[in-house]
């Protein structure tokens, strides 16, 4: 498959089967927005429960939050996001179009090839008003990282649970940057949602302790994105030079993933130093030595909607089955948003619907995720919609069913359908989903 057409088929995909649509679409859309349909919410979801539980569930170190999206305008202030939060922008003085000038290859415009402008400041951050007056000292942004959220909440989480170091907060939410050219679907957006974690460790001695805990999360992140299903060949890992770290960072390492659009940043881990602590004026109190000090801080940070987006582009496959092509979602069951759909063969025959039914309902009861009762079109229609979203176990009711109580489950991926007692189905299911 050309990789230049993939992109298009996923964009496809996502709108027909009600993963992914334009943001407010009946009004002509907005550039850089885009609304999550039922499998694209459940999608996601399922990344954030399974990045929570390994990160935050199966650890006695992290503390979770969820701070607000509006913050003190100070906070801003004291971080350096408000004079130096910003992207190079010219504009072509021919077609008047905007452009980010480091993601431009040439000095001419790539629309039109009209003469650009000189580079200017641009400032990411969205602006709004606080309260009813319209007014300098009401304004707030909308938070461009949800990192800050955790850091202005340092001093609640020692006051309330005295955690000894290392330990790390971690929090899922929206963020928002006013991209001058957001692109390629939902990878580069104006609103986004992170999954960021900071975690304080003592002000190291030597430059081996930062780094020690430096590489203990570099594999934590690369193996934890493995699992989720992506090719460790089409990830790689780039040591950010020094000329580019972002303002705050010692040391940056991004995890890029080989889009359809070419090989782009997943996610990142950066070593912040004492930066943000030192800036908020907050410190850590040591019991055992008696010393008052400015911890420092790794960062692992997580675009889920990137690898929402990564894993799509994993998972897209095109083969022949049957005598007829058809598309499937590879998808890891435990990760696909619908686990199992329940079919009766045919949905003019009552005996058949409600064996169906009851069947459906037993497989629900059981099964940790969505089961799906499809009773619309023909049964290789049927199929075909459920390879598309990444159903992984198709159950059809037929009338051997009524018979001898058994069901046809068939695999996503190969195809091949076997006969399973009513009474197996549950633990058929639940062991192979949970892979």
């Amino acid at each position: 498959m050309q990789e230049s057409n993939k992109l298009e088929k996923i964009i496809s995909l996502c709108k027909r089967r009600g993963f992914v649509f334009p943001g407010s679409e009946i009004y002509g859309g907005l550039a850089g927005t885009w609304d999550y349909g039922p499998l694209g919410l459940m999608l996601k979801n399922n990344i954030k429960n399974s990045w929570w539980k390994r990160f935050v569930e199966e650890r006695d170190d992290m503390y979770g939050v969820d701070a607000a999206i509006l913050m003190n305008s100070h906070v801003w202030e004291v971080t350096g996001h408000i004079s130096g939060f910003h992207d190079p922008l010219v504009e072509c003085k021919k077609c008047h179009k905007r452009f980010r000038a480091d993601h431009l290859s040439g000095d001419k415009c790539p629309d039109c090839g009209g003469e650009l402008t000189e580079e200017k400041h641009f400032n990411m951050m969205f602006k709004t008003n606080a309260g009813p007056v319209d007014d300098t000292a009401s304004k707030v942004y909308l938070r461009p990282e949800t990192a800050q959220g955790m850091f202005v909440n340092f001093k609640n989480i020692i006051d309330s649970f005295h955690p000894k170091l290392p330990f790390g907060m971690a929090q899922i939410g929206k963020a928002f940057r006013n991209e001058i050219t957001p692109k390629d679907f939902t990878f580069r957006s104006r609103e986004f949602e992170q999954m960021e974690i900071e975690y304080f460790i003592k002000p190291p001695k030597k430059e081996e302790e930062w780094q020690k805990e430096f590489e203990n999360w570099r594999k934590e992140v690369k193996n934890w994105i493995v699992e989720l299903g992506i090719a460790e060949k089409s990830m790689h890992e780039l040591d950010v030079p020094q000329n580019k770290l972002a303002h705050y960072s010692k040391k940056t390492v991004d995890f890029e993933y080989d889009f359809p659009f070419g090989r782009n940043e997943l996610c990142g881990l950066a070593y912040r130093t004492d930066f943000d602590l030192k800036n908020h004026k907050l410190d850590y109190y040591d019991e055992e030595t008696k010393e008052r000090f400015m911890p420092h801080v790794i960062e692992p940070s997580f675009g889920l909607d990137r690898l929402v987006l990564a894993l799509l582009a994993e998972a897209y496959n095109e083969d022949e089955l049957g005598g007829e092509k058809r598309v499937y979602l590879k998808l890891k069951p435990s990760l696909a948003p619908v686990k199992v759909a329940v079919f009766p063969l045919l949905k003019n025959k009552l005996e058949l619907v409600e064996k169906a039914k009851k069947v459906w309902r037993t497989i629900q009861s059981t099964t940790d995720g969505l089961v799906m009762f499809d009773d619309n079109g023909n049964i290789g229609k049927r199929y075909r919609r459920q390879d598309e979203i990444g159903t992984p176990f198709c159950v059809t009711i037929d009338f051997d069913t009524l018979e001898n109580d058994t069901v046809t489950v068939r695999d996503r991926d190969t195809g091949k359908q076997e006969r399973v007692k009513v009474g197996e189905l549950a633990s058929l299911i639940k062991k192979n989903i949970n892979k």
